[in-house]
């Protein structure tokens, strides 16, 4: 499967993978497509063959604080929301430890990897002035070689513990450690910790401050710290709309992975699993992966309809939306967004000429979609923008943005991070400055399908679309942040 991984109506977030035998499986929050709120009360499970991890099976409801059908609720003390669980294996039985919002966390055994999963016990320990109360924020597990279990938690400030391997769920007294990952520079801890071991090191994968939207890493000789900072696994804000990230590595099969997740439906509460290949160098460091389209593909093929809630570059305000389980698009498109998806191969195609179509719906106006390979350069977007006139409001402010060339990464504070705004940086991991013009599409109000006669393309290309409304003249401002259609995909043909 492409990005996101699972079917385009599921929305797995905060995933945790792990391989048990000859299957992935990955562990999750589990949001809805319209909501106000973080997760639901319901943990699902789905799992993947790793000898093919495009071919994802759900195992339905694995446990729950709230009655669903077929599945009664395993918590009597509440019936708060589920977050951010994990799940591992000791001694041929599957573990599962829950954080439980504002009521203390839990830890469920199953018999199988898929669950379902039965209350063992809540976390029973002796920790004085507990820093959540006992709730036990976004638990990581890692029972090490020598069958000892430890477990990672927090949020704004990061704890340890281990926990008896007799009944794994009693702390053990004396080992809470606080601060396991420090809030401070250049590690800024935000939550979500993942540990894993990976020959012979401890990996701790974590959601960071500066900004939440970068999955990062830290590494140690010991379980208990202390850890060294390495770097950024995956930036799922990159020219995206950004927000928290959770998620983890895995390997499938001899390819390592990053399992994070994005943003859809205008809201940083419908998050949708996504995966990308990762490198592990012979040193022990990750080389940071590129946010795709691809997910387990290994590459895409643009002679088949390309579905909007693929798109890895989103830029101007433009979101993905859910309006059916059968109707996903794009929206609050305007005047200057771009549209990407990543990458696709267009084969040893011989002719000098192919077709795009574009199917969009609600047309407010007319204008023009610049369809380019590779990247957008910033010559082309200011080519194709509206004219900034003197006596306009704010016309100086707007000038001056648009001599900016750096793309914006946005945390889920809304802080802008210079460090992180630089063209190098977006141009390797978001919308490259480099690439040219194949081909135009015009739309007009009420247009369905727009076909542009493009280049012919050869090999392997990044696909953009950069959005061209039609009004330039003075009263063009009045015209700006409009939506001018909403995308619901395309497709090449030869």
């Amino acid at each position: 499967m492409a990005n996101p991984y699972l079917p385009m109506w599921e929305h797995i977030p905060d995933g945790e993978p792990r391989i048990f035998g000859d299957r992935v499986y990955i562990y999750g929050s589990h949001d809805n497509a319209d909501t106000d709120e973080f997760c639901d009360f319901c943990l699902k499970v789905w799992s993947a063959p790793v000898s093919d991890p495009t071919n994802w099976t759900s195992h339905g409801i694995a446990f729950a604080t709230r009655d669903f059908p077929g599945h009664p609720s395993d918590t009597d003390w509440t019936d708060g929301r589920l977050f951010a669980p994990d799940v591992v294996e000791k001694d041929g039985k599957y573990y599962l430890y829950a954080y439980i919002q504002n009521a203390p966390g839990c830890v469920a055994v199953a018999d199988k990897p898929e669950g379902p999963f039965k209350l063992l016990s809540r976390y029973k320990h002796n920790i004085e002035n507990h820093p959540d109360g006992g709730i036990f924020i976004d638990p990581g597990t890692l029972v090490d070689d020598d069958g000892r279990v430890y477990v990672y938690c927090g949020f704004l400030r990061s704890y340890m513990f281990e926990v008896n391997p007799d009944n794994m769920y009693e702390v053990i007294d004396g080992s809470f450690k606080m601060d396991i990952i420090p809030n401070t520079a250049p590690f800024y801890f935000f939550e979500a910790c993942s540990p894993r071991k990976i020959n012979g090191k401890y990996y701790m994968i974590y959601s960071s401050a500066e900004p939440t939207s970068q999955l990062v890493y830290a590494v140690s000789d010991s379980p208990t710290g202390p850890f060294e900072f390495k770097g950024t696994l995956v930036d799922s804000g990159c020219d995206y709309p950004g927000g928290n990230d959770h998620g983890s590595v895995g390997k499938v099969g001899d390819q390592w992975y990053i399992f994070y997740h994005k943003m859809t439906n205008g809201s940083i509460m419908s998050r949708v699993g996504c995966v990308d290949k990762i490198t592990l160098n012979e040193d022990g460091t990750f080389t940071q992966a590129e946010m795709t389209s691809q997910g387990f593909e290994d590459i895409l093929n643009p002679y088949r309809p390309t579905n909007p809630q693929m798109a890895c570059v989103l830029t101007n305000g433009a979101t993905i939306t859910e309006r059916t389980p059968f109707d996903q698009c794009i929206t609050k498109i305007s005047d200057g967004s771009v549209i990407g998806f990543k990458y696709y191969d267009f084969g040893n195609h011989s002719g000098s000429e192919m077709k795009c179509v574009i199917k969009l719906d609600n047309c407010y106006m007319s204008g023009k979609i610049h369809i380019f390979a590779d990247g957008i350069p910033m010559e082309a977007m200011k080519k194709y923008a509206r004219p900034i006139f003197p006596d306009e409001p704010n016309a100086e402010a707007k000038a001056a943005a648009r001599e900016d060339n750096s793309s914006k990464v946005y945390g889920f504070s809304g802080k802008l991070l210079d460090e992180f705004s630089t063209p190098e940086y977006t141009g390797k991991f978001g919308l490259p400055r480099e690439g040219h013009e194949i081909g135009c599409a015009e739309f007009s109000s009420n247009a369905g399908i727009v076909t542009a006669t493009v280049e012919g393309l050869t090999g392997k290309h990044a696909i953009y679309f950069l959005v061209e409304g039609r009004y330039k003249g003075w009263g063009g401002h009045y015209m700006d942040g409009r939506n001018l259609f909403d995308f619901y995909g395309f497709v090449f043909q030869v």
